[in-house]
């Protein structure tokens, strides 16, 4: 009986990176190929090189731990794509299109890849469906590979946000809409809040950073009952927040005046007026919607409301607790049906009215803390203790514990349901403009 439980999770595994692959391979489908050639945001790669990675990934990373069960066919490939960048890691790539291999050689490399990892995958001969565990098992790459390409499928998404919008074929998303926000502070009680994942007992995937759970107290706070919208951030605008150096740190200010910045990245001045930059078209302001910006953006715009940034307890609080002390698995509740609960899952293309969330509502009464916008805390990304790296990818998270990258907490849009655990930390440097990242505000009472 066990053996057949595992084959039944195995094949549903199985499912899963197939249905990750259709995921990107129709992302890559709403660009014009003249567009898969550039470069839409000056520190990340072109993206002709991710359609190569996707696959270089899956491939070294079977391959480096199955060594005599694959057998390489390209090795120079695997090394072209094996890694990406790190935003602004103190240099920008200076490759030029003719660098790159032709499309057709690289979806060759991207189908011999699949053929020969889904004939091993299907073969009968894998730990799993035999029923042996290992410490770095088949199940634990196959979660990885998935994931890995669900979290590229996003940034994939805010690198095309950036494209001259004659690059994108036109798709069409449904109309959220809401009842009128009415923002208010919620006040949070004092209570605990379990971060992290522990290593023996749950059956879940986590990534090396999610571990090993522990909890915190949080004294009580208030947090905005919906994320800060583009109507708030409009008036610490044309407050002049971009002029006043008391409402940034050093680094930061240093950073606003030497790029010239003086507004988020999605929006477009229009003369005297703006406009958004959506997926496939400007539009008119989104007033209602989640302004997206840098974690310097967001620090700067609490500073000038005279609070702060929550800390990722208070986060957590807030999104999973209960008056009572226990805990949720979800805002909502305890039901693992994500259909109506949010903008998420590749829902929309762009994000959605912050009062849409109706049915994802914390058992405080914050709304929409999953999905339609990552959310920015106050912490530095850091390890918790007995952080343990992967044997089989050491620098996930550790090449980022640096003290450069701040957490954030959620998802947006573009995440898929996979990566909605409460124990998921994603993370970015505080002047990187462009991931589907917002923010809420709290104020401490004590």
């Amino acid at each position: 009986m066990a053996t057949a439980t595992k084959l039944t999770r195995w094949n549903a595994l199985i499912e899963q990176l197939n249905r990750a692959r259709r995921i990107s391979d129709e992302l890559f489908g709403i660009l014009h190929p003249h567009a898969l050639y550039q470069r839409p945001i000056a520190e990340r790669h072109r993206i002709v090189f991710y359609i190569g990675h996707l696959e270089a990934f899956d491939w070294n990373l079977f391959l480096g731990e199955r060594p005599l069960r694959l057998k390489p066919f390209d090795s120079a490939y695997d090394r072209l794509f094996a890694f990406g960048i790190d935003p602004l890691d103190g240099g920008l790539p200076n490759d030029q299109p003719d660098d790159w291999p032709a499309l057709e050689k690289i979806y060759e490399y991207r189908q011999e890849v699949r053929s020969r990892l889904d004939e091993f995958l299907n073969s009968g001969e894998s730990d799993e469906s035999q029923g042996k565990a290992e410490e770095n098992s088949l199940s634990i790459l196959l979660h990885t590979a998935i994931e890995h390409r669900l979290m590229h499928a996003e940034t994939l998404a805010y690198m095309f946000h950036r494209l001259p919008f004659d690059c994108k074929i036109l798709q069409r998303q449904p109309d959220w809409g809401g009842p009128e926000a009415r923002p208010q502070a919620i006040e949070i009680p004092s209570g605990s809040a379990t971060l992290g994942l522990r290593r023996a007992g749950e059956d879940a995937f986590g990534w090396d950073n999610e571990f090993e759970a522990y909890r915190v107290n949080v004294p009580s706070f208030r947090i905005g009952q919906y994320m800060v919208t583009n109507a708030a951030y409009l008036q610490f605008v044309l407050d002049g927040g971009y002029r006043e150096s008391r409402f940034w740190t050093p680094p930061d200010w240093a950073w606003i005046t030497e790029k010239r910045i003086g507004h988020p990245a999605f929006w477009i001045e229009d003369g005297n007026s703006w406009c958004y930059r959506g997926m496939f078209e400007p539009i008119a302001p989104p007033l209602d919607w989640p302004v997206y910006v840098s974690h310097a953006e967001a620090s700067a715009y609490a500073r000038w409301a005279g609070k702060d940034l929550p800390t990722e307890a208070q986060w957590h609080r807030a999104a999973y607790g209960e008056p009572g002390g226990s805990e949720r698995a979800y805002p909502w509740g305890n039901d693992q049906r994500f259909e109506g609960k949010g903008n998420f899952d590749f829902a929309r293309w762009d994000a959605a009215p912050v009062q849409s969330a109706v049915n994802n509502v914390s058992a405080f009464g914050v709304v929409g803390m999953l999905g339609n916008g990552w959310e920015w805390t106050s912490n530095e990304f850091a390890p918790f203790a007995g952080f343990q790296p992967f044997s089989f990818y050491p620098g996930y998270s550790a090449n980022f514990f640096d003290g450069k990258h701040c957490v954030m907490k959620g998802g947006s849009s573009r995440t898929a349901a996979a990566l909605l655990r409460p124990s998921f930390r994603n993370w970015f440097q505080p002047h990187y403009q462009y991931v589907y990242a917002g923010f809420r505000c709290v104020s401490n009472e004590n």
